[in-house]
């Protein structure tokens, strides 16, 4: 059984990891470059270090996404100066936060993009709010009050502020933006300070009104959605379909 649960996971762990070439970067109405972003987000998040107690739950953001989409294409390895007020991109939000990362198409995927901005982490000390180096990608990824995301991907043969060419050029936005004087979320028990009536979804705090979405999805298969309506069954489903499945192949073998 567990040598099972760990093919499982390497296999998950190569699909998220697919490096692309300049023909197929995804665009930002691509369902699995759409999930990628939210499940990577989300599964970092889960898991700061000290727990966090009022983590969002990430969801997509169609809006942000066209926003990244439009500035990725201008191929500048530099922030959108138009992401804070009195400029207003996005209806909902006064202000957005933006990652940027670019290197080459070869090695490009959304984990590995996302990842770096959050392997920051080990510059920056959570105690004091001191960073050593550059931490403000891990930062804008955890931090609490974001809730929304939206990414996109452009082909760049050369880019403003880089030397190398041919580079794939990624960016997410998010809302709202995070990085002011504070701390990027709370200490605590998981989900201990979720807003009022928020529901605790893989230690972050989920609400369909908040997040205006019907449907969430695993944390661990992120191809499993969770119906906000029922996330209790839908939980037990998830849980228990795998040890089914793994249980009938090992009475299978053993009769044989």
């Amino acid at each position: 059984m567990r040598a099972a649960l760990a093919l499982t996971a390497w296999v998950v762990s190569l699909a998220s990891s697919y490096s692309f070439s300049a023909n197929s970067l995804p665009d930002i109405d691509n369902e699995a470059f759409i999930k990628d972003c939210v499940h990577i987000h989300n599964k970092l998040r889960s898991e700061v270090k000290p727990k966090a107690s009022n983590m969002l739950y990430m969801t997509w953001d169609p809006v942000l996404a066209q926003i990244a989409k439009a500035w990725a294409r201008k191929c500048q390895f530099s922030h959108n100066d138009q992401l804070k007020s009195p400029h207003r991109l996005h209806q909902n939000f006064t202000s957005l936060g933006e990652n940027i990362w670019s290197g080459s198409v070869s090695i490009f995927s959304v984990s590995s993009a996302i990842t770096s901005w959050y392997n920051e982490r080990q510059d920056y000390d959570f105690k004091t709010r001191k960073c050593s180096k550059v931490c403000g990608h891990y930062t804008q990824v955890v931090w609490a009050d974001s809730y929304k995301v939206g990414c996109a991907v452009r082909f760049c043969p050369t880019i403003s502020g880089l030397t190398f060419p041919n580079a794939a050029h990624f960016i997410c936005n998010y809302g709202p933006a995070g990085n002011y004087p504070t701390w990027p979320y709370k200490s605590g028990s998981t989900c201990s300070a979720c807003p009022q009536n928020d529901k605790c979804l893989d230690n972050l705090c989920a609400s369909p009104q908040r997040d205006q979405v019907t449907r969430y999805y695993s944390i661990v298969y992120q191809d499993w959605p969770i119906y906000s309506r029922n996330r209790a069954l839908s939980l037990f489903f998830i849980v228990s379909s795998p040890i089914l499945i793994l249980s009938a192949i090992t009475i299978w073998f053993k009769h044989k």
